[in-house]
């Protein structure tokens, strides 16, 4: 199934409200759920990617990143899109609470319940970069204290492997349910067991290193690649290295927030560098050759004209920063300013030098290099 825009899918605009985002996926899932269209392919893609665009579009961090970026945004595996195939039916399943109520799908249609899984909790990661990392992309290891799976129990939270269960208040079905007398007649709403948590089960025998979560306090090495050209304040989303799930279950994400380092040498400007060039005297009125630095560490020769005048800039195609992932028009130029060093103290020389061209008519400037110096300086201002 071709990819569709997450508005055009949930059928709402782009300006919809949380609340109107959350009933029109609603009213698509219940017309889509497996329950409803068993065996039904076609009724099953269009159920995942329903789930996949409400995912998006009711967290405000990733509706921003997609308003902005589409699905190439910051968000998924690595920078590289949102969603791309990879929810699975745990995955949709794990967030209906937010929906119906319960943690559970449904609890209904066909009663094919869906047993409750565990999330584990997102962390947040800042990471530093130089204006070198983010021109190449680069690869950082974090050494990351979390919640893994207990080591004794390997997630299970039962002791010495003994069985569960079915909870004695919900039978195992994961929810309770509520009867309740209104204006409009009898009521009936749905929530979470709260015995189970809307698994259906009990330990019996609890791990006693854990406490029957079937998690504990641990660290891992997390190595997180970092793609070129990002930027100051984007964040960077690795999915499954977060906190691990109560009872085996699905690990939360890490998102790594980026900032950025101050360079001596550029001055970013989205995905062009400026670079500030300051010439003596004599090869802005002669004409030359300078070299410029590049990101890359190389240099490059860049002709001057002779009669070069302050506020002239050159621009090096190619020369910047890259787009992230791609995203956008390829890599950024090197913009040069260039500006005319004017000395503070001479020698008797030299100012015998200068003042014999004092009264020529070359070092006064004609008309048109007054107007045009006297313009930059008002858009300046402006």
């Amino acid at each position: 199934m071709a990819k569709r825009d997450y508005y055009e899918v949930l059928g709402v605009s782009k300006g919809a409200s949380e609340d109107e985002i959350k009933k029109a996926y609603r009213k698509i899932a219940i017309k889509y759920h497996p329950d409803r269209n068993p065996g039904n392919k076609e009724a099953e893609e269009k159920f995942k990617e329903a789930a996949e665009a409400y995912d998006v579009l009711h967290d405000p961090q990733k509706r921003q990143q997609y308003d902005q970026f589409g699905f190439e945004g910051p968000a998924g595996a690595g920078f590289g899109g949102f969603g791309g195939g990879s929810m699975n039916m745990d995955d949709i399943f794990s967030m209906f609470g937010d929906i119906f109520g319960g943690r559970a799908g449904f609890g209904g249609f066909g009663g094919q319940r869906r047993p409750a899984q565990y999330r584990g909790s997102d962390l947040r990661l800042k990471v530093r970069l130089t204006l070198n990392d983010v021109a190449t992309g680069v690869t950082k290891k974090f050494k990351v204290r979390k919640d893994v799976v207990c080591s004794h129990c390997h997630g299970s939270g039962a002791e010495n492997g003994s069985s569960s269960e079915v909870c004695p208040t919900c039978h195992g079905s994961g929810v309770v349910t509520h009867t309740t007398q209104s204006f409009f007649g009898m009521v009936q709403t749905q929530g979470v067991c709260p015995t189970c948590g809307g698994e259906g089960k009990v330990i019996k025998n609890k791990c006693r290193q854990c406490g029957g979560s079937g998690v504990e306090k641990g660290e891992e090495v997390v190595e997180i690649n970092i793609p070129a050209g990002v930027a100051e304040g984007m964040v960077v989303n690795v999915p499954g290295k977060g906190n691990a799930g109560k009872h085996n279950g699905i690990n939360g994400d890490i998102q790594v927030y980026i900032e950025e380092e101050p360079n001596d040498t550029f001055v970013r400007d989205g995905n062009n560098l400026i670079y500030n060039l300051l010439l003596d005297f004599p090869t802005a009125a002669l004409g030359g050759e300078v070299e410029i630095p590049t990101i890359e560490g190389s240099k490059l020769k860049v002709k001057i004209e002779s009669g070069t005048q302050p506020g002239k800039t050159l621009r090096l195609r190619g020369k910047g920063l890259p787009a992230v992932q791609g995203y956008g028009h390829g890599v950024g130029d090197l913009v040069v300013n260039i500006s005319v060093y004017v000395p503070k103290t001479l020698s008797r020389d030299e100012k015998d030098a200068l003042a014999r061209f004092k009264d020529s008519d070359n070092f006064k400037g004609d008309a048109s290099t007054k107007q045009s110096i006297f313009q930059r300086f008002k858009n300046y201002f402006n």
